[in-house]
């Protein structure tokens, strides 16, 4: 199984991943710290753990978000006859419930 190193908060953590993900890993660490930057420049110092909570929180409201836009977007969808369309949807409300799925697991 493939590993990186990734950064986050200056500091290097070495990550299992399936083939071929070592990218997306990559792509997700750099995501991951763009969120924890804010609250680290902030003049109290606050501990690691608490860094990734408050940007797990930023996430889970990103995420929350977007989902509610799928559901906005499928209820009106629903009343459209577009079947490429709604299959799209479909797609990708399964792509955010499988982020979201990685994030409770990565979390634990």
């Amino acid at each position: 199984m493939p590993q990186v190193t990734v950064t986050v908060n200056g500091n290097p953590y070495a990550v299992q991943c399936d083939p071929g993900e070592e990218n997306r890993i990559r792509d997700l660490a750099r995501v991951l710290d763009s969120k924890i930057a804010p609250f680290a420049q902030q003049p109290a110092r606050v501990g690691e753990t608490r860094l990734l909570v408050l940007a797990a929180l930023v996430l889970a409201d990103e995420l929350a978000e977007a989902n509610d836009a799928v559901k906005r977007l499928s209820t009106r969808v629903a009343g459209a006859d577009d079947p490429a369309l709604a299959d799209g949807i479909d797609r990708l409300t399964r792509r955010i419930e499988e982020v979201a799925s990685r994030l409770e697991s990565a979390h634990m």
